[in-house]
């Protein structure tokens, strides 16, 4: 994509990224409440403003899905806990969810569409 293309691409309103990085970061909802906070977070931040804009509904698509592959992973870590390997495997993919959730709610708030990195795409 050259300088011309990027021109004619719109750029999203700033109600329409504030709400993309609120679907981002609602998966902090996950403090509150433990196991699935960081599922229902994304799930009804996007169910309720997926229709405002089709970047929001984009990236609620995409911070909906990341939280479902991250829940995936911390199951098989609580699996493999039972071989001891599961718990620094739960801390690296914490930590790495965590890193890459900042991220996408900066691209987001930035009005650039994020795609996370190893991620199984459920919700299409």
């Amino acid at each position: 994509m050259n300088d011309d293309d990027r021109m004619l691409v719109p750029q999203p309103s700033p109600e329409a990224r504030r709400w993309a990085m609120f679907c981002h970061y609602s998966a902090f909802f996950w403090f509150l409440v433990p196991m699935i906070g960081n599922v229902l977070g994304p799930l009804i931040v996007w169910q309720l403003k997926k229709d405002i804009d089709p970047f929001v509904d984009q990236q609620g698509k995409e911070a909906l899905n990341f939280q479902i592959t991250f829940s995936i992973l911390l199951m098989i870590c609580g699996v493999l806990a039972w071989i001891l390997i599961g718990f620094p495997l739960m801390a690296l993919i914490s930590a790495v969810a965590l890193v890459l959730v900042v991220i996408a709610g900066i691209r987001a708030n930035e009005g650039k569409p994020y795609r996370y990195p190893f991620c199984w795409r459920f919700v299409k």
